[in-house]
């Protein structure tokens, strides 16, 4: 391949492994706004213990100290908040540990880039399979002493690593930074104290199989009546029996409403979240539950009735169909979004576009084609210091907000998604499809080829075209076949066939079908008896 690095092979993506859907209270009293939040103080506050118990255990955390920490939570509420808390620590400290893997890697990639930059010489141009050295002695000293910086800070997260220590924020570090810079944020202290303390509250039960409504602790029941198990030190807070509280507002779920009723019904497991949203002033309730396995389709099904090649761009989703022989069918299709603004919008954008795709593959029948991207190693300024533009342009992408919509909506329509390797597709697209398919009347853009390069990548046909040689030696009637033969395919080197038309009506001798075969030249094919006729020479007397 000259160098190329190897193409992983296409696969089908697996379907999402959870549902999660959130609706608004609507109706709540101030008693109601009043008992949700102290409940949620408390839990917060034991949270945060329990957090700060299990980062300084670090490494030596075992299942003994695990069952002591949920003992002293229970003395303090419920023995479901806290199994709640504990797991919801846990997974907060492993979320951590796989952050701080991922800013070591990260870390260590900019030291090597950097190392290797100061080692060639100032003003040495770089190549596609290595950079360069720095263009001027400024810029060799800046990046000299950010060399230091960098190996300090990976010296600091490797000590972490290794003694166990983990560095989180309940409520988020961004809000916590947020508090010296007010003015800039546009934030009074009273404000940013709301935001900080609704950030910190916890307000969320797992759910149980088996339990009335799939949930003891925060129970919705069918018909949206919604009840809280309060704490111990809460319980002269109850205005049900058992201490509980019934909030006066009915939920409804409008979005997958029929497969919650299904499992509340049923009294299957489901969790809750609720949580405020001191900006527009509304409380939320998310529910969640886990979906089962399935069957995924073979990749050779997906196949069978070709695909749609879709590229992912920073303001729109190129696609392009293409049969199963890899040949493109009709027209590019374009499906823009903007990604300026806030993120509500920036994801309701992502998921129009998408659900316009989807429903147009949905009418045709038709699997998706996508590209696997991870744009974690170009993001870095060491591998693009100067090409701010390029970086601003790709950390711009919503790759793994996209492939998560992606994946939820599509099984949800049941839609096959085959994910592809990104490598050389831009490329090879432009060099190889771009041309081509342009027309007089349709203008394909390096996007267009590329939807194109993708869906080939994933029928499993070449995407690179043999250059067409010139026009004496083209051996073929209609053009000269850019995709040859293996040399494993049976009767590669026998007769071609004899295509009809009118191109065909008059055929020298030794052009016809059998031009490879000089015998059967002299065969007439119409009897068996004349299969091995042969004209004898004739008698020189009688």
């Amino acid at each position: 391949m000259g160098g190329l690095r190897e193409v992983v092979a296409p696969f089908v993506v697996p379907g999402p492994s959870g549902v999660a859907i959130r609706t608004r209270f609507k109706g709540l009293t101030a008693g109601d706004e009043k008992v949700l939040r102290l409940v949620g103080d408390l839990l917060g506050s034991l949270a945060s213990r329990d957090l700060k118990a299990r980062c300084a255990a670090g490494l030596e955390h075992d299942t003994e100290q695990w069952a002591q920490r949920k003992r002293v939570l229970t003395e303090e509420s419920t023995s479901r908040w806290a199994g709640s808390i504990t797991k919801a620590t846990h997974d907060q400290w492993a979320l951590a540990r796989r952050g701080q893997h991922t800013h070591i890697r990260s870390l260590e990639a900019g030291i090597e880039t950097i190392s290797h930059r100061l080692s060639r010489p100032i003003g040495e141009k770089g190549t596609k399979q290595a950079p360069g050295g720095y263009r001027s002695r400024q810029e060799w000293f800046a990046k000299s002493r950010r060399l230091h910086v960098l190996e300090d800070r990976l010296d600091t997260v490797r000590a972490d690593r290794e003694a166990g220590r983990v560095r989180v924020v309940r409520g988020g570090k961004r809000l916590l930074n947020t508090r010296h810079h007010l003015q800039e944020a546009q934030l009074t202290e009273v404000g940013w104290r709301a935001r900080w303390e609704a950030g910190r509250r916890f307000l969320q039960a797992d759910g149980e199989s088996g339990k009335r409504y799939g949930n003891e602790t925060i129970r919705v029941t069918d018909d949206g009546e919604v009840s809280i198990k309060l704490p111990a030190p809460l319980a002269h807070l109850a205005n049900a029996p058992h201490g509980r509280y019934v909030l006066a507002a009915r939920v409804s779920f409008s979005h997958r409403g029929e497969q919650w009723r299904d499992r509340v019904t049923a009294n299957r497991a489901v969790a809750y979240r609720i949580h405020e949203d001191v900006q527009r002033g509304r409380w939320y309730l998310t529910a969640s539950w886990t979906l089962p396995p399935v069957q995924m389709v073979p990749l050779e099904a997906a196949r069978a009735g070709g695909l749609v090649g879709v590229d992912t761009n920073a303001d729109h989703l190129a696609a392009w169909r293409l049969d199963q022989h890899g040949n493109p069918v009709g027209a590019p299709l374009r499906f823009g979004y903007d990604l300026s603004g806030t993120a509500g919008h920036r994801d309701a954008q992502v998921r129009h576009a998408l659900i316009r795709l989807l429903h147009w593959a949905k009418r045709r029948s038709l699997a998706v084609a996508v590209e696997d991207l991870d744009f974690q190693a170009e993001k870095t300024r060491e591998k693009h210091g100067r090409r701010k533009r390029f970086r601003k342009l790709i950390s711009g992408m919503p790759t793994s907000r996209l492939r998560a919509r992606l994946v939820s909506m599509a099984a949800e329509l049941g839609i096959t998604i085959v994910a592809v390797d990104p490598a050389y597709t831009s490329k090879w697209g432009a060099q190889h499809w771009q041309k081509p398919l342009t027309t007089n009347t349709r203008k394909t853009t390096r996007h267009d080829a590329a939807a194109v390069a993708i869906g080939r990548r994933a029928l499993g046909h070449p995407i690179r075209r043999r250059t067409a040689p010139p026009r004496t030696h083209r051996s073929d009637g209609c053009g000269h076949r850019t995709v040859q033969a293996e040399s494993v395919a049976p009767g590669r080197e026998g007769n071609r066939p004899r295509i009809p038309g009118p191109r065909t009506r008059s055929v020298r001798a030794g052009r016809g079908e059998n031009a490879v075969d000089q015998n059967a030249q002299h065969r007439s094919g119409r009897s068996a008896e004349h299969e091995f006729w042969r004209q004898d020479s004739l008698p020189l007397s009688l």
